[in-house]
């Protein structure tokens, strides 16, 4: 009987047998974040560069939407992202099963209401119509940041989860108009009054601390996080990524660039 030799390809190639997959964080195999456009894209720029002294490699993946960037996190095409704040990760965990977990805190973009056309929340007439957010949390955020304001009433206990039904007291009868939220700052002159993030707002030219009719305070929940799935958690370029948004130079780069409308929260 004859008898064949069978070699591997290790053995063929005895270099194979240990070659490892590039480490993250390096020219071969950059760290891929995703940030939405605006804010988000501007302070990791900073952050990129910080890292870049110490020969950490990082590549920008920028966003036009609130969903894409989980959905390519989830998908393997991204390592992390920074541009979701806690409410808004715990609903897509909730409504997507997207095991994400948050590792560093980045900025704090300060949701305001602005308008065109009035000056104050109590100026708005009778009918008038609000923009708000149409995803869940920065809806509800909007909503509530309203009510704190006079402009209705919300029911007892309500939070970011809030939705149009929880108003439970609209004496003027706001009409409130739920659009996409990077849409929002493009529909101001058609509507009353807009409820926009500073992610959109500042890059329209809009202060939330100058230009709003009303606006959060520095004590907002809603401070935007580094996110990466469970299993890298641990991970020391997760640690690394998080400790950037840290560092006095991407602190002084948000303070001086945003003029106090948007707050580093690393």
């Amino acid at each position: 009987m004859l008898r064949r030799s069978v070699l591997t390809l290790p053995a063929l190639f005895p270099g194979l047998a240990t070659a490892q997959p590039a480490e993250f964080g390096t020219a071969a195999r950059p760290l891929r974040v995703g940030v939405t456009q605006g804010v988000h894209a501007q302070t990791f720029e900073k952050v990129r560069e910080v890292l870049a002294r110490d020969g950490f490699i990082t590549r920008a993946v920028e966003f036009g939407d609130f969903i894409q960037p989980n959905a390519a996190l989830a998908a393997g095409d991204l390592d992390a992202n920074a541009y979701q704040h806690l409410p808004f990760l715990e609903a897509q965990r909730a409504q997507r099963g997207y095991d994400f977990v948050p590792v560093g805190r980045t900025v704090l973009t300060l949701m305001g209401i602005f308008s065109r056309r009035f000056r104050s929340i109590d100026a708005l007439p009778t009918g008038a119509r609000v923009a708000i957010p149409n995803d869940p949390t920065n809806g509800g955020r909007a909503l509530l940041l309203l009510a704190q304001n006079g402009a209705f009433t919300l029911r007892e206990g309500a939070d970011h989860r809030a939705t149009v039904a929880d108003i439970t007291a609209n004496p003027k009868r706001i009409r409130i108009v739920e659009l996409e939220a990077a849409s929002i700052v493009r529909a101001i002159e058609d509507v009353d009054a807009a409820a926009i993030t500073g992610n959109f707002a500042v890059p329209a030219g809009l202060n939330p601390l100058r230009d709003a009719l009303a606006r959060e305070t520095e004590q907002s929940v809603y401070t935007v996080l580094v996110v990466v799935r469970r299993a890298d958690a641990e991970k020391p370029w997760a640690r690394r990524l998080a400790d950037g948004y840290r560092h006095p130079d991407v602190r002084a780069f948000v303070e001086t660039t945003f003029g106090g409308a948007v707050i580093s929260g690393g």
